[in-house]
């Protein structure tokens, strides 16, 4: 139980890599993807980390390689908040930048195909906020994944 079978800096070079490859993975995929789980996305989720489970532990089931892993995740993950609000271009990067989707009452559905977003979800976002899209000055696809409306005065 507390014996590893691998050296601690492989622990630490597999939990970076799988970080990393599954951040570039996720960012590829779109920001629909992260901001809006559909019960197929949840289930992604859940499959990408059974996945790759082993190859973070690398066969080893010992306390020590799992908390060292899960240590060298969350400091990752730390690492990547302090970078992003330090750096502008380093936060576009990693996260994106808000996508403009509508403009003046015409909604640009090249863009929300291209963002995964359905026209279906653009829809509902107006008819929550109370807005036809004729009065919609603006509408952005936001890094979260939100749809954000400006209306019209």
């Amino acid at each position: 139980m507390f014996e590893m079978h691998l050296p601690w800096y492989e622990f630490v070079i597999r939990g970076a890599v799988v970080y990393g490859v599954l951040l570039v993975m996720v960012r590829i995929s779109g920001k629909r993807t992260v901001g809006q789980f559909t019960p197929f996305d949840l289930l992604v989720v859940m499959l990408l980390s059974e996945a790759v489970s082993t190859s973070l532990g690398g066969g080893d089931e010992s306390l020590p390689g799992g908390l060292l892993v899960a240590a060298t995740l969350v400091a990752l993950n730390l690492l990547l908040a302090f970078a992003t609000a330090r750096s502008a271009a380093f936060e576009r990067l990693v996260e994106g930048a808000p996508v403009l989707i509508a403009r003046n009452g015409e909604c640009f559905a090249q863009v929300l195909r291209s963002n995964h977003v359905s026209r279906g979800d653009f829809d509902k976002v107006l008819r929550e906020q109370d807005c036809a899209l004729a009065d919609v000055l603006c509408a952005f696809l936001e890094v979260d994944g939100n749809i954000s409306l400006i209306r019209r005065q």
